[in-house]
């Protein structure tokens, strides 16, 4: 400022010499009526009053105060007073942003009658569904055009699928890989974006872009968004539960999860209503590739009507896990095993006691036991198996034999209809019998249950533990 000009424009040299992420706000306290913020990679939201104006860096913060929100661009700096926003872009050039009007409540920040978030956002997942479902399923049929303008021209031109995103919603996508080969019969690939957007990949022809993210400003699925768009991918699409994110507004399609808000940082509902959003995509492109037949898009759909209902079932187990989780008191590790496309929900599972519990975990497909973890089973190592009642069902069986030979404790979270029985050493779980194409959402319940419950015990702070935060916004 001592080199002349106004607030604005000193701002504004200044971040012209700035390199990395960063939402900053500026404010001259000679002029406390006037704020100047910038945005690069971190988000930016200004709530619009009346007669006020408001700046955060998540929608849910202004809730309270207002419903009309306009979302900052990259590279975006904006002069706020009571009474006016004025934008210019990277350039310096006065543009105008679009104003939102959000439809969340108020009091989706309230925690009502439960002693969590995460608890709160658990019990939410049916209601949530039903949002993500709403007006893209009719009675046999999934509705192609609700998945976004020019959607099944796109749709139809992809032949492969490209999975990018980072922890809970990597998981989201491994499940989803399994569908995409096994139901629309389409080649996918899923990696963590991270990784991604730091190695010199292959784009394979006409390869359609997914990204997944709950904030849709996590900023490594960002960069791997833009990084894609340079390197030659047919269309980008993102499945996201924030409407005006940055992943919304920069790819060519996105899929709404419509799951709420969701405040605990250990992700529920949000990875749920992903795996409903991606089951209707996979759905989709298997109808528009031929590969799916009327009767099987009528399952799959019938599935889908009966997944909020038996989500309630699965919530019903809740008291029982609260004792079953007292076995996990004195615990430090523990293993997760699954096959299939239940091992992605085993990794979901290990994620989620580790983010809240802090007990080291980590997953295994149920296969790989004897090249190494065997090693590690003793009385002292829990080993939760996620056990539908699918083809895959005898190998599970070998598999936990194994463990049970070598002394583990074993805790079966199993379709009542696989026939195991509690014995020394094994905790059976009796889990309702459910359509197999949604188990897999289906049976991540139980898991978070378990996880919140040995949270308690453990003492830690469930909606907001050490060293995370909830949008990575950051390298």
């Amino acid at each position: 400022m001592s080199q002349g000009g106004t607030l604005l424009q000193a701002f504004q040299r200044t971040v012209s010499q700035l390199d990395g992420a960063y939402g900053t706000v500026v404010m001259d306290r000679r002029d406390p009526q006037r704020l100047i913020a910038a945005r690069s990679g971190s988000p930016l939201v200004i709530g619009l009053g009346i007669g006020e104006n408001f700046l955060a860096s998540d929608q849910l913060a202004l809730l309270s105060v207002t419903r009309r929100f306009i979302f900052l661009e990259e590279g975006d700096v904006a002069e706020i007073t009571r009474r006016e926003v004025n934008i210019c872009n990277l350039q310096g050039e006065p543009v105008n942003r679009e104003i939102h009007e959000s439809s969340l409540e108020h009091d989706a920040a309230d925690k009502g009658q439960f002693r969590h978030y995460m608890q709160k956002e658990v019990f939410e997942q049916p209601s949530a569904i039903i949002n993500t479902l709403e007006g893209r399923i009719d009675n046999d049929s999934v509705r192609v055009d609700s998945i976004g303008h020019g959607a099944s021209d796109i749709l139809a031109r992809a032949e492969h699928i490209q999975i990018i995103a980072c922890g809970t919603s990597y998981n989201a996508g491994y499940v989803a890989k399994y569908w995409f080969e096994s139901i629309a019969g389409i080649s996918c690939d899923v990696e963590i974006a991270s990784e991604f957007r730091y190695r010199n990949f292959v784009t394979r022809p006409n390869s359609l872009l997914i990204t997944l993210s709950q904030s849709g400003e996590t900023a490594d699925t960002l960069a791997a968004l833009r990084l894609a768009k340079e390197r030659g991918f047919m269309a980008a699409m993102t499945v996201c539960n924030v409407a005006g994110s940055s992943l919304v507004r920069e790819s060519d399609l996105a899929f709404m999860t419509r799951a709420g808000a969701e405040i605990g940082v250990a992700s529920t509902k949000a990875f749920t209503t992903q795996l409903a959003a991606l089951l209707m995509l996979v759905t989709a492109v298997g109808k528009i590739k031929g590969h799916v037949d009327r009767d099987q898009e009528a399952k799959i759909v019938q599935a889908l009507h009966r997944l909020p209902n038996d989500i309630e079932q699965a919530l019903v187990l809740d008291k029982q896990i609260e004792l079953l989780a007292e076995d996990f008191a004195d615990k430090h590790h523990a293993l997760f095993l699954g096959r299939g496309e239940f091992y992605p929900i085993a990794m979901e599972s290990a994620l989620k006691l580790k983010e809240i519990s802090y007990i080291h975990a980590e997953a295994y497909a149920a296969g790989e036991l004897k090249h190494g973890p065997l090693a590690l089973i003793d009385a002292d190592m829990p080993v939760i198996v996620i056990a539908p009642n699918n083809e895959l069902l005898e190998k599970l069986k070998s598999n936990i034999e194994e463990v049970r030979a070598r002394g583990g404790q074993l805790y079966v979270f199993a379709d009542k209809e696989a026939g195991f029985e509690n014995t020394d050493g094994m905790s059976i779980i009796a889990m309702p019998h459910v359509d197999a194409v949604s188990a897999p959402i289906f049976y991540t319940i139980p898991m978070q249950l378990l996880s919140y419950h040995v949270a308690l015990i453990k003492g830690t702070d469930v909606d907001q533990p050490r060293n995370l935060a909830k949008a990575v916004t950051v390298e």
